[in-house]
């Protein structure tokens, strides 16, 4: 059976709370394998996004496909796809990092004879394995982070969704998570979906992002693409400011861009 080609497919989801349209008319398609970043301001509505999708909010209306499943009526299966390390940390302080790790391989039924294996597996893959049976409220905060990571792979998830897990970290527990995710997409080939407010990590790291604001899909592309429309010297800090900037208003500027990467996105699909 060949593997499905396209791991997140949202067409026309929307998704109100009360008067509020927190996500308006998304498509939104995500290819297996890839990293792919969901760039916006806040109140954009990555995060409800991302609940959708993970099950954890209805799909009120359009539909929302993870691996050809239908996320509203096939939740159960979409969610034995999933990681997922949420934006609030999601520990248990009075248990041990191996105890935190193996109750979610618990929840989500990796068999008993495999359990301590996959356990072991996840906690050497972020590099917890000397500590992991340390009580992990004594954890420092990358230490936290690459924990959740732990926790988020032990099902060895084909779907890895990552909702800022690097906010509030320093710069060098920030790149010990990163060097790991890295890591695991190319160790497992899991499609990555992350969002993230340093632009510098989306750059680096994704293959492909797009950028929301007030519920609405802007552009997406490459960071290479997205910074080459605005100019030699643009970066994708630039390119957040474009799109996120000003109440979006679009100018004629702003119109003439989106023509041109239309026109270069037909150019490649013709050859």
């Amino acid at each position: 059976m060949t593997a499905p080609q396209v791991a997140v497919e949202c067409t026309g989801l929307v998704h109100r709370f009360r008067d509020t349209v927190a996500v308006d008319h998304l498509d939104l398609r995500i290819p297996a394998g890839a990293v792919f970043g969901l760039l916006g301001p806040n109140g954009a509505g990555k995060t409800t996004t991302i609940r959708v999708l993970n099950t954890l909010l209805p799909v009120q209306e359009g539909s929302v496909r993870v691996f050809g499943l239908d996320v509203a009526r096939r939740a159960v299966d979409v969610r034995r796809h999933l990681g997922y390390v949420p934006q609030q940390l999601s520990i248990e302080p009075a248990l041990t990092g191996r105890q935190n790790v193996t109750w979610f391989a618990r929840l989500f039924d990796v068999p008993r004879r495999e359990r301590t294996a996959r356990v072991d597996e996840a906690l050497d893959a972020m590099d917890l394995l000397a500590v992991a049976d340390r009580l992990a409220g004594n954890y420092s905060g990358g230490m936290i982070r690459r924990l959740e990571l732990a926790q988020a792979l032990v099902n060895r998830p084909a779907l890895l969704v990552l909702d800022e897990p690097t906010v509030g970290l320093d710069p060098i527990a920030r790149a010990g998570v990163w060097e790991r995710v890295r890591g695991m997409q190319a160790d497992y080939g899991m499609t990555v979906l992350l969002t993230t407010h340093y632009m510098d990590e989306a750059d680096e790291l994704c293959d492909t992002v797009a950028l929301m604001h007030r519920g609405r899909l802007q552009v997406v592309g490459s960071p290479a693409e997205l910074r080459a429309d605005l100019g030699p010297d643009a970066t994708l800090e630039d390119v957040f400011s474009y799109y996120a900037g000003a109440g979006l208003v679009p100018t004629e500027e702003q119109k003439g861009v989106r023509d041109v990467r239309r026109s270069r996105a037909t150019a490649r699909k013709l050859g």
